[in-house]
């Protein structure tokens, strides 16, 4: 009886020993691999405040103020055709319009909000875009007068020096309108055209400012055509390099709209030089 006993407590303990759940491996804890941190953006074109005197125009040699600008105009590097791109075939029909691809989508969604408005659908135009510094001379040479009754001084009232000029960026783009009514591109009469008021009233939405707005103490003439793009934010893609370029101006000469969050972009200002009055706008 005992033994049949023993026997029986054995096989029951070999059969709860058989229907024991077998122990589940423990897989190892999975550490992540660190995270490698964003690369930086890539700095912006080196501008070289020159302040030896320049042969300008083949007329005559200047020399550039202590911060390096010349006739008020602040240097700029010249971005090389191959880093551009063709603006909007219905912005520029003529392809002559190139701009820097960090600009390209806040362009297009300029134009495709203009186009939702009567008043401005399909009138916005390219005037001028990317200019190099060779054409830029030609542009600023070309508007001295033959006899030099008008002074290199009184021509950067309207155009910048070659090496001075926001347009070498390919950052910038000067509006017009198709619908001019007698207004001259590139005039103070385009801020009255239903293209220029728009413009004046949306471009800040899609990361344009007015580099020369009215009354601006850069004692550059007005020009409610000539937006430079810096991104919507400073944050925001491709921004960091223009807003850098255009932060020596920005810090001294505020744009349209003045943003705010930008004054931590700006660099210090430099001491004021004495500049000589601008002439009077013509008509």
């Amino acid at each position: 009886m005992r033994h049949s006993l023993r026997m029986s407590a054995a096989l029951v303990l070999a059969l709860a020993a058989c229907q024991a759940p077998k122990p589940v491996p423990v897989e190892p804890p999975v550490v992540p691999a660190p995270v490698q941190p964003l690369a930086p953006p890539p700095p912006p074109p080196a501008v070289a405040v020159n302040r030896a005197p320049i042969a300008l125009c083949e007329r005559g040699v200047v020399q550039p103020g202590p911060d390096g600008r010349l006739f008020n105009h602040f240097p700029y590097p010249d971005t090389t055709e191959t880093a551009l791109i063709a603006a909007p075939a219905d912005f520029s029909s003529d392809g002559s319009c190139r701009i820097h691809p960090a600009m390209l989508a806040d362009l297009q969604a300029l134009l495709a909000r203009a186009n939702m408005d009567p008043a401005v659908a399909g009138k916005i135009r390219a005037v001028s875009c990317h200019r190099s510094i060779r054409l830029q001379r030609q542009t600023f040479c070309g508007g001295i007068n033959p006899d030099e009754s008008n002074t290199f001084r009184e021509r950067a009232w309207a155009s910048a020096p070659p090496g001075f000029s926001e347009h070498a960026t390919g950052y910038v783009v000067d509006f017009g309108t198709r619908d001019r009514n007698g207004c001259p591109d590139a005039e103070a009469c385009f801020a009255a055209t239903p293209v220029g008021r728009w413009i004046i009233a949306h471009a800040a939405e899609f990361g344009f400012e007015q580099s020369f707005p009215a009354g601006n103490k850069q004692q550059v003439k007005w020009e409610p055509w000539h937006w430079r793009w810096v991104g919507r934010t400073p944050n925001a893609p491709g921004a960091a390099v223009p807003r850098a370029l255009f932060a020596p101006a920005a810090a001294r000469f505020p744009a349209f709209p003045n943003r705010p969050e930008d004054k931590r972009l700006r660099a210090p200002a430099a001491p004021v030089q004495p500049q000589a009055a601008a002439p009077a706008p013509q008509g």
